[in-house]
């Protein structure tokens, strides 16, 4: 999935787990067609909402030097009743 970067684990986003709503991050390019389109195909579940916002990038300083990271967009995806997404879970070694 070129699209979604990695779904995000706030406070927020488990609250609306119990709305049957998935909160993740994906690339700023992505339109919501894309996005809603991979959901469907990869997690073969059926897409009914979809929310987004665009998040600013944070500061950074290096040294004297001030920069900053890349600005990205968070998607909030609505599931129809019935469907939900497994919890993706990285093995430990």
């Amino acid at each position: 999935m070129d699209g979604i970067k990695y779904f995000v684990v706030t406070d927020k986003s488990i609250r609306l787990l119990l709305k049957n709503q998935y909160t993740s991050n994906v690339e700023s390019g992505s339109t919501r067609t894309e996005i809603k389109h991979w959901v469907e195909l990869f997690f073969g579940v059926k897409v009914i909402a979809m929310n987004s916002h665009r998040l600013p990038g944070k500061g950074r300083r290096m040294g004297p030097i001030m920069g900053h990271t890349m600005h990205y967009r968070r998607m909030i995806i609505t599931l129809q009743p019935g469907y939900y997404i497994p919890p993706l879970i990285k093995k430990s070694t």
